[in-house]
């Protein structure tokens, strides 16, 4: 099956195989390459609109899937067989969900983030809805939590603390954070002079060292040549730092992508709507522009071994 005659909406790489990666498509449901990305197998859930994915940094070959309308699956044998986590139907305020980002106007589950240290801890993100949380796996699910942004745009987990969870949105001050595994949130919005927040990441051996990209509104974030963006990173509790260092300020293409790698600290990579991507090795205080041109970046980069990534 060749990847490229497929509309790819959302991507995850299993933290346990990083050779193993799933895509989520438009009405094709889940693919799964085994090879790197090279080739690529049908993985289920067939005519659903895949939003989001997560791969189990716990459990081989456990997956989870959100489609549009807002539903969310799980596969225990990478895709082979889903469930539906049926109670994620019943979560009392999904009335109020509604998105006005594309047509038709039907919520959707826009990320997932699972607990590097407790299986059962699932975080879900529905964009202009609502963040939930499970504790027992997906049988049951909270409304959203307080402090937390309904209008959801990324969610992850901290790559080994289970209980650091970052967010980024478009309301309140754009990003959030939880230290409890997604129970409370608090929005750190000192020294930050945008807040329409995109694209989250933290660094692998400081929980309190996390990175945000924000825009100063969805106008500016999503069109062609104007985001006005930046990329900024907060350490403890300290005000946001706006970063340069090499990057263009402001950024004129959306940084929809940032990532960090779990075996290099203080290494940040930031992909750009105009397919650009950025490195730091230096905690984002000095910036490069890596010899590489795709066509856009939109949603994801992710990282298969430690310098080479994959994007959607």
């Amino acid at each position: 099956m060749l990847l490229d005659e497929q509309a790819v909406t959302s991507l995850a790489v299993d933290p346990l195989n990083p050779q193993v990666l799933y895509v989520g498509t438009r009405g094709n449901g889940v693919l799964c390459s085994n090879d790197g990305g090279r080739t690529w197998r049908p993985a289920g859930l067939a005519g659903y609109f895949i939003k989001a994915l997560a791969a189990s940094p716990t459990q081989p070959g456990t997956v989870y899937a959100g489609t549009k309308p807002a539903r969310v699956f799980v596969s225990h044998n990478s895709g082979a067989s889903w469930t539906e986590l049926a109670a994620f139907r019943r979560i009392r305020s999904r009335w109020l969900w509604f998105t006005p980002a594309e047509k038709p106007h039907s919520a959707y589950v826009q990320a997932i983030a699972l607990s590097p240290t407790d299986p059962k801890t699932i975080v879900v993100g529905v964009e202009f809805g609502a963040v939930v949380q499970s504790r027992d796996g997906g049988h049951s699910w909270t409304g959203h939590r307080r402090g937390a942004l309904r209008d959801c745009h990324s969610l992850a987990f901290h790559v080994s603390n289970g209980s650091w969870v970052y967010e980024a949105g478009g309301t309140g001050a754009g990003v959030s954070v939880s230290r409890d595994a997604g129970v409370t949130w608090t929005q750190p919005r000192e020294g930050l002079d945008r807040h329409y927040g995109w694209a989250v990441a933290a660094d692998p051996a400081c929980p309190e060292v996390w990175y945000a990209s924000l825009s100063p509104s969805p106008g500016s974030a999503h069109s062609e040549h104007n985001a006005q963006a930046v990329i900024a990173r907060s350490v403890g509790d300290a005000p946001w730092q706006l970063l340069a260092g090499g990057l263009p300020q402001p950024l004129n293409h959306m940084p929809y992508a940032l990532l960090t790698d779990p075996a290099a600290p203080g290494h940040v990579y930031a992909g750009l709507a105009n397919g650009e991507v950025w490195h730091s090795t230096h905690y984002g205080e000095s910036w490069r522009r890596l010899p590489v041109q795709f066509e856009n970046i939109h949603r994801t980069l992710v990282l298969l071994s430690s310098g080479k990534a994959a994007l959607s």
